[in-house]
Parts: C-alpha cells; structure tokens; sequence
C-alpha cells in the first residue's frame, strides 16, 4: 500500500476522535528508517482563540495511541511490520503548513532556506504571518523578510528561555 494512503486512513480512523477529545492532528508521516517503518502522528490540543495555550501530556499520547492502534488493527491496512509512535510536535516544532505559519504569527521563528536570499540562508526573527505563500519575518535588526515558502527548507519555533 503507498505511503500517502497509509497516512490518509490513519487520518480518517482519528479524525471524530481526536475532535471529540478536543486534539488536532498536527501532521503525520509512515517512514522507513533502516529497516524499519514508522507511522508517526503528532498530536496537539484544540486550541481556543483567546485562551491560554494548552499542551500534550503522556497520557494524551496514550489515550491516542490505543485508540489508533485498536482501530487499525481492525482495518489492517499496513502489511509490513511497523511502529506506531505518537507524540506531540514539540515546543521547537517544525512548522509545516500554512494554518501553522498563521497560528504561530508573533512568535519567534528559525528559517533555513535551500538557496541563500541577500547572501543569507538562515533568518531567525519574529513570525509575522503568511500571505498567499509569502512568509513574513522581521529580525532582531529589525529587517523585514518577504520569503517564498517554496525556497524555506524548514521553519521551527525558536525556543527563547
């Protein structure tokens, strides 16, 4: 069975699930690293516009976990062998979608890009949103970056203490 299908019926089997418990999908993958395959998910709380932001437990990724793991046995749509790992994406997550590029607006971001803008490949700043595909960054210079999302290679949260 292709990757992409895999992913897209663990996404189904979770979907009422997750709305129900008040999670969100953050994204998932079904990798092969070495020899072995690995259905990720990472999982977020819903989070209420205005309310302070919540965060994932263990016992959130286990309630998840059981849930999935129950329910894709019973469908089996995975033949080789395979680990199910869930988790949250983490207080450096990567952001991969555009939803992501506007929830995080405001918040302090590291860019690394595939070919250098202005003689620069990596940018670190404040996120200040995504417009028809163009991410927005001011730097600690004050310097405002207009980016493509096609030359970003990864964009995470910067974690400041």
């Amino acid at each position: 069975m292709a990757k992409k299908k895999i992913t897209e019926i663990a996404e189904e089997v979770l979907e009422g699930f997750l709305t129900e418990n008040n999670y969100e999908l953050y994204s998932i993958e079904f990798i092969k690293e070495g020899r072995d395959w690995f259905l990720r998910v990472y999982i977020d709380k819903a989070q209420d516009e205005g309310k302070e932001e919540q965060y994932i437990s263990t016992e959130d990724c286990e309630k998840i976990s059981r849930f999935l793991s129950e329910e894709l046995d019973k469908i089996d749509p995975i033949q080789q062998n395979y680990y199910l790992e869930v988790s949250s994406p983490g207080m450096d997550r990567a952001l991969m979608k555009e939803e992501h590029y506007k929830r995080f607006s405001g918040r302090p971001v590291e860019i690394k890009l595939y070919q250098p803008v202005d003689g620069v490949k990596q940018i670190e700043g404040i996120l200040e949103g995504i417009t028809d595909g163009i991410v927005m960054v001011t730097d600690e210079k004050e310097k405002k970056w207009e980016i493509p999302l096609e030359r970003i290679a990864k964009t995470k949260l910067a974690v400041v203490f």
